[in-house]
Order: C-alpha cells, then sequence, then structure tokens
C-alpha cells in the first residue's frame, strides 16, 4: 500500500515548523515534501544584524536538507495550485516546470513587501524580507558612505530614511545608525557631514503593537542615538533626488528603505477559496473550508483567533510558528495519526533588538529595563532559532571586541532586488523564465538587465519632479537615484567597461548624455548581469552610485 502524501508550500516560520513536526509525527508512515525557492530557512528577526555587519549571512539561514530527517526537498516556486486535481504547479531554479501530486497540502507562502500607491516607490525604494535584500541594504550603505567623501552630495549620500516604525523598521535604524557611526569613527569626514538616519512613520508612535512603556524606550534610544524619529509622518512622493514627506519638507536621500509591512503572497488569490484581506480563510483546525485536504498557515492563513471571537490572529513570526505545530498535528490527525487540535495562543511577548547591549522587551507582559532587555532578547533568539546557535553567539562575542568590517562584497545589485516582488527571498536574474500563466500579475516575468537597460537608453529621459523616468515604471535605477545602482569600478558595482555585462545606460538622472543609444543584446548565460556595451563607443570615467 503506497503512503499518503504530503505536500507543502514554503519553507518560512509556519512551513518549516510544519515539515519538522511531520517528519517526527509520520515517521515514515507518509511521503513528505517540501517546495521552497531556496534550500533553507531564513530567521527573519536577526536580518536586521546582517546589514550591519553584526552577523554573517549564513549565520540566519538553516539547512533545509540538513534540520529535515525524512523530508524531500524539491527546489522551485508554485506557480498554481488545482485543488480538483490535487496537484502543485512549480518552476525550478533553471526554469524547468514540474508538478506534485498530493492527498494532503499545507499552503504556507508567506508575505511578501505591502506597496502603497504613493508615486516613485516601487522605483526607488527597496523592501527588507529577505537575504537578497539585506545584503543589497548592506553594500549600498558602505558605498554611500565610501561615495560621500569629497563628493558634493555627500549630506544626501549619507541621509538614509527608513519607512515603518514596526519591529524591522526600528531595528534596521537601530542597526544602521551604529554600523554608519562606526565608520565615521575610523574614517572621520574632512567635510564634518555627519551621518542621518530618519525613521518614519504615520503611527503615532514607535513600535504601535507593542506596550506603550517599550515603545517609549525605544524611541528614547533611537534619540540618544542620533536616529530623527518623525512620528504622524510618512512619504508622499519618491524622486531620484530624495524623497517629498507628507509634512511638506523634501530630505535629499539616496536611499529609501520600506518598513511598512506585508502582504500575503500573491499566489493564495489564485487557489480560488474565500479570503479575507489576501489571506486564505481556514477554520481553527487550520483547514479550508469545504477542502479537508488542505491546511494552510502562517501570514497566508487567515486563523481564527479563538481568545478574541471574530478576529485573525496577526501576520507575525510567533504566530507563524505555532501556526506550523499546529498543522503539522492536524495533517497527522487527517491520516489517524494523534488528535487534531484547535488553534489557541498565548501572548509570550516580544523583542525587539536595538543593537549593542540595548532592547525593548516584554517576556510574558513583563517590561524589562536596560542591558536586561538586550541579554533576554538575544538568549530569545538563540533559543529560537532552529540552528547555527554556536556560530550566532561566536559573531555576537566577536562583534563585542573586534571592528565590524565596513567592506562590499558586491553580491547584489539594485535592479536584482526590487520592492514590488513576490520572491523576496530571490534575487532577480537575467533571462528568468516566465513561471506560469499569471506570472505577469505577480511580476513574476524578468526582462535581461542588459535590454531593460537598452531599452531605456532609446527612450528615457532625465526625471524631473515627478521622479519617474519616461512614462513607463522603473528602468535601472541610476546615480542621484535613491537605492540605485554602485559606480563603476567599485567593488560590488557594474562592471566596467570592456568587461562582460557592459556599463548602465548614460543617460539616466546624474549620469552623461547617451551617444547614439540603441538595443542592446540580452547578456549570454556565461556573462555578468548588466547592461551590455557597444564595443565602439570610447570609454570615459564615470561616478556616481545611488
Amino acid at each position: 500500500m503506497s503512503r499518503p502524501r504530503i505536500v507543502i508550500v514554503g519553507a518560512g516560520f509556519a512551513g518549516y515548523r510544519t515539515a519538522r513536526t511531520l517528519s517526527r509525527l509520520t515517521r515514515h508512515k507518509a511521503e513528505i515534501t517540501l517546495l521552497n525557492p531556496t534550500d533553507y530557512f531564513l530567521y527573519l528577526p536577526l536580518l536586521p544584524q546582517v546589514a550591519a555587519g553584526v552577523l554573517e549571512p549564513r549565520r540566519v539561514t538553516v539547512s533545509l536538507s540538513g534540520t529535515l530527517p525524512r523530508v524531500r526537498l524539491v527546489l522551485g516556486e508554485a506557480d498554481g495550485i488545482d485543488l480538483d486535481g490535487r496537484t502543485v504547479h512549480y518552476t525550478d531554479p533553471e526554469g524547468g516546470v514540474g508538478t506534485l501530486p498530493y492527498d494532503r497540502l499545507v499552503i504556507a507562502v508567506g508575505s511578501v513587501n505591502k506597496l502603497l500607491p504613493i508615486p516613485g516607490v516601487a522605483e526607488h525604494a527597496h523592501g527588507f524580507r529577505g537575504l537578497p535584500e539585506a545584503l543589497y541594504l548592506r553594500d549600498h550603505v558602505t558605498r554611500q558612505m565610501e561615495l560621500a567623501g569629497g563628493a558634493k552630495d555627500a549630506a544626501a549620500r549619507r541621509t538614509f530614511v527608513v519607512v515603518g516604525a514596526g519591529y524591522t523598521g526600528t531595528e534596521v535604524a537601530a542597526h544602521g545608525q551604529m554600523y554608519t557611526d562606526a565608520q565615521m569613527r575610523r574614517r572621520p569626514p574632512r567635510d564634518g557631514v555627519r551621518p542621518r538616519w530618519l525613521l518614519l512613520d504615520v503611527a503615532p508612535r514607535v513600535l504601535p503593537e507593542m506596550d506603550e512603556r517599550l515603545s517609549r524606550t525605544a524611541d528614547r534610544v533611537l534619540r540618544q542615538r542620533g536616529v530623527d524619529v518623525r512620528m504622524g509622518t510618512s512619504v508622499k512622493e519618491a524622486t531620484h533626488e530624495g524623497v517629498l514627506l507628507s509634512d511638506g519638507e523634501f530630505v535629499e536621500t539616496r536611499t529609501l528603505v520600506w518598513c511598512v509591512g506585508v502582504r500575503p503572497d500573491p499566489l493564495v488569490e489564485g487557489v480560488g477559496q474565500p479570503l479575507e484581506r489576501g489571506r486564505l480563510i481556514v477554520d481553527p483546525y487550520l483547514q479550508v473550508p469545504g477542502r479537508p485536504e488542505v491546511f494552510a498557515c502562517g501570514d497566508a492563513a487567515a486563523v481564527p483567533d479563538l481568545n478574541d471571537p471574530g478576529s485573525f490572529t496577526p501576520m507575525t513570526a510567533q504566530h507563524a510558528w505555532r501556526h506550523g505545530e499546529v498543522a503539522a498535528r492536524n495533517v497527522a490527525a487527517s491520516l489517524g495519526i494523534g488528535d487534531r487540535l484547535a488553534y489557541r495562543h498565548r501572548d509570550l511577548g516580544f523583542v525587539v533588538d536595538l543593537g549593542g547591549a540595548k532592547a525593548a522587551a516584554n517576556p510574558l507582559g513583563v517590561p524589562l529595563p536596560g542591558p536586561l532587555a538586550g541579554l533576554v532578547t538575544r538568549g530569545y533568539h538563540l533559543a529560537a532559532m532552529p540552528g547555527n546557535r554556536v556560530r550566532v553567539a561566536a559573531d555576537w562575542l566577536l562583534e563585542s571586541v573586534l571592528p565590524r568590517q565596513a567592506v562590499q562584497l558586491g553580491l547584489v545589485r539594485s535592479w536584482s532586488v526590487p520592492l514590488d516582488t513576490a520572491s523576496p527571498e530571490l534575487a532577480r536574474v537575467p533571462g528568468r523564465p516566465e513561471r506560469g500563466p499569471d506570472a505577469s500579475a505577480r511580476g513574476l516575468v524578468e526582462d535581461p538587465p542588459g535590454q531593460e537597460s537598452a531599452e531605456s537608453a532609446a527612450s528615457e529621459k532625465p526625471a524631473g519632479n515627478g521622479g519617474a523616468a519616461g512614462n513607463g515604471g522603473a528602468a535601472e535605477p541610476a546615480e542621484g537615484r535613491p537605492g540605485g545602482e554602485p559606480a563603476k569600478n567599485q567593488p560590488g558595482g557594474e562592471p566596467a567597461r570592456n568587461q562582460p555585462g557592459g556599463e548602465p545606460a548614460r543617460n539616466q538622472p546624474g549620469g552623461e548624455p547617451a551617444r547614439n543609444p540603441g538595443p542592446a543584446k540580452a547578456p549570454g548565460p556565461d556573462l555578468a548581469p548588466g547592461p551590455v556595451k557597444c564595443p565602439d563607443r570610447p570609454a570615459a570615467p564615470a561616478e556616481g552610485d545611488s
């Protein structure tokens, strides 16, 4: 007799916990398949420390195949789910397509960056939901600090704007300020212009989800550190020169980090089941009504909050982790293993790492002051991580006694981490294939960056106050744009001319005029990604980054 087939889509907090618990419960009694774009589980709460150089990137990743025995890993992104045919369609990293049949399905695809209809944001801002975005921000901030020396726009390059004062935005601003201050102490600027971090939110206070006392603690730490905290303020428009705030002030900057929240993965919309603000409605047992073989959990699921009838559990990692445990037990129960459980929760409190020994924490609802909060916060993260605990602790120890390394790795380009993406865990690559019939709607069709830049070079004009390039969407970010591409010949920058990958389009805002722009061929599979240069153009130096 064949074993029942369980397919889990997504390996975030909910999906990973589901797979790990089912592996333990079923003990070879079921065939468990985990579909995920990457081969690791990402511990998101420590991502700001990766961007600030405290932790190395691999420290916050946990191998799926190495920690999930009896679970088959399939690398790929789900394109669609056929509930009637009981199949999941996916595209693998090399463009191949496949189908996974199932007897039980767990949808745990998580969430993506939340977008707001603000002019210029999609073109000029970068999110903070995946490892590629953290690596890009680390390189970008380092690059801006290096390029600011002697530049006419030094103040703009040393100004960093973070939108969203929730957990992520607050930690990004707190760690970012410490990172740039450390660079300034090691290499004091001749012009005396110091780094400036702005934290914006329409909410009346920092960390509005937390207890007001903890919110005041975080606000005080940020202000003492030098962060310009502006509550009741947000971005009205983003341009290549900076951002226009809702209070009318224009802030010149080359960096805009978007941390306003998340929205469910767009894949959920194609399932064809009732939704609640984009989340798949499930019952207290995490089953989809009318589909007893389908379960959903994490940010993709609207799970009834039995402690607050009529509402749903919020989209947090804490809930997603616990959703995974209950979903696994109920899937096993549907196969005759154990009893099913309704999802109930108890608030365990929250922790926010503000860098160094500073933190805001209220474990079990008890607010903690000063260094004790920092100790509890890091202890909580070590206990919550499913792996790499010793390595993380070692990085923290080294960070406390050694200066941080402020170098650019150059692994992630600006164009490869767009804000509007259904796959923040993956960096965009040239020639990426279309995945399924709804790929265009989900932002999954990728143009080769060389062709994209060449088209821009033939049609785009310098943006005015509107900040949008041409009449369409954004082309490659260029000099003077928040979140733009690095300068040529800089570490992590665009390839120098006469190198594979070519040079950026020249008539971008802040760059030099284009000469005889025309279409360029997309880079081949063995060439470095980037716009392609015509070989008959004379070489000329260029500078700048955004």
